[in-house]
């Protein structure tokens, strides 16, 4: 058990058998969200099912936040991400979300993100009273409500190390983003007699990627696709070598 600022709240972690409790508090807090959130896409029972087999995983912990007789709030992360982090709606505002949070970074002193709806801004309040930073924004494409969301993340005891640890994970997925392009470049163009038409294909590319990543604006992306679709095509062409 952890010691908290409220002396009758106690944290732990939680069980199988807190399954139908945690279970009915999400789903009564996503409710009670709405309009901030989305509407939840699950039913209740599924909802159920879907936290039995999440308190079974190992590399996930669940930390339930109660009073005598009672689930006020849960926190779920696993080795880097803050899954989710819920309050009764009756309890809000009595320190419960707070607690929970202190208690996640004691977990994950090197840091941890999160991806939090846009239109939420009381939770995007409450994290970034608590320290945390907004990172980066998406279209929403990439959750199943398909609404725009927010990727927050509290970098630790040393940002530094945390900020150099994500910038190392984008230019991994970059690098197989890349060989990927080049191997379906070669594919492509053993279907065609003549070139792609690259001038073309890069305006409809950088255009596409400049509404979703507006900071680099669109000449800037101008550039990098126009080298990337260059160094692509030559790569991709029988008997060329590496330069």
């Amino acid at each position: 058990m952890t010691p908290t600022e409220e002396p009758d709240l106690t944290l732990r972690r939680a069980g199988s058998e807190d399954a139908a409790s945690i279970a009915e508090l999400y789903t009564r807090a996503r409710v009670a969200a709405v309009p901030q959130m989305p509407p939840a896409m699950h039913t209740a029972a599924e909802d159920l099912r879907w936290f039995g087999t999440q308190l079974a995983r190992p590399d996930r912990e669940v930390w339930v936040a109660e009073r005598p007789g009672e689930i006020l709030g849960y926190a779920m992360v696993d080795a880097v991400w803050l899954d989710h982090l819920f309050v009764r709606p009756e309890s809000t505002g009595e320190g419960i979300g707070a607690a929970l949070l202190d208690l996640v970074k004691s977990l994950r002193p090197d840091g941890f993100a999160l991806w939090v709806f846009e239109s939420n801004t009381g939770a995007r309040r409450f994290y970034a009273r608590h320290g945390l930073v907004e990172l980066e924004r998406t279209d929403g494409s990439g959750n199943e409500e398909r609404a725009p969301d927010i990727r927050m993340a509290w970098p630790g005891a040393d940002p530094l190390a945390f900020y150099h640890r994500m910038v190392e994970e984008v230019d991994e997925q970059l690098g197989d983003l890349l060989a990927r392009r080049v191997a379906l470049t070669r594919a492509e163009l053993a279907h065609r007699d003549g070139d792609l038409d690259a001038p073309g294909r890069e305006r409809e590319i950088a255009e596409s990627i400049a509404a979703r990543v507006p900071e680099l604006g669109p000449e800037r992306l101008a550039r990098i696709v126009r080298a990337v679709v260059a160094e692509s095509l030559d790569a991709a062409r029988p008997g060329s070598g590496t330069g």
